[in-house]
């Protein structure tokens, strides 16, 4: 699988990410600096986790108006597989190829811990790897993760299966509607998600329940 990784002035987790990547498909990813403005030629592009340009005005919001962003939604619309972390979750919301908004938090504190995560569909390139209803652990880390959009918004995610992962009721870390902890687009080849995981993909990490996020991508591939 190659994979590139993009990177934005504050982007923080893009080494962690890097090292999953090389860790679980056995290629090198590539570094992509948010002012190019074309892309390699990758099976995932991956948006990392961070605080692009400060989080000023909103979060991701003007990592989203980058050069780069253009080609990445170029791609995703040629069905390539965009995963947007954390801060690249909140970028793909700002840039419109995933619907809805990360909120600040409800309890308006940042969060870092672990958390429960529910599959809520097996039915996908990023999920394939785990049964459907499984809990995984899997740790957050971001002040801005409360995940909201319409009612007409979340009605047709959840009946066109585009809801990917769900916090369990009782490790909601934000307040999240629904509890939804990741999305994807129609094609369900882009998905964004704010726990990490990257931080979760060997032992020395204290469990290995991210991995399958990684290894459905790899595995599916043509």
């Amino acid at each position: 699988m190659k994979s590139a990784v993009i990177v934005f002035p504050g982007s923080n987790r893009e080494r962690d990410m890097l090292y999953a990547l090389e860790q679980i498909s056995g290629q090198k990813p590539l570094t992509v600096w948010h002012q190019e403005t074309t892309l390699p030629d990758v099976d995932l592009i991956v948006l990392p986790g961070g605080f692009s340009y400060g989080d000023y005005l909103r979060t991701g919001a003007i990592a989203g108006l980058s050069p780069i962003m253009k080609a990445v939604k170029e791609q995703a619309d040629k069905g390539v597989r965009v995963l947007g972390v954390c801060n690249g979750f909140q970028i793909l919301t700002e840039t419109g190829i995933l619907p809805g908004a990360l909120l600040r938090n409800a309890h308006l504190k940042f969060v870092c811990k672990e958390v429960e995560l529910e599959i809520a569909t097996s039915q996908s390139v990023f999920t394939s790897a785990y049964s459907a209803n499984q809990v995984i652990r899997c740790p957050v880390a971001h002040h801005d993760g409360n995940y909201f959009a319409d009612e007409d918004t979340l009605n047709r995610l959840e009946a066109e299966d585009r809801v990917a992962f769900r916090y369990t009721q009782a490790t909601n870390p934000n307040g999240s509607i629904r509890n939804i902890a990741g999305i994807m687009n129609e094609q369900k080849n882009v998905l964004g998600m704010m726990p990490h995981p990257e931080n979760l993909i060997e032992a020395a990490q204290g469990g290995t329940d991210g991995r399958g996020i990684f290894e459905s991508a790899l595995e599916t591939i043509a």
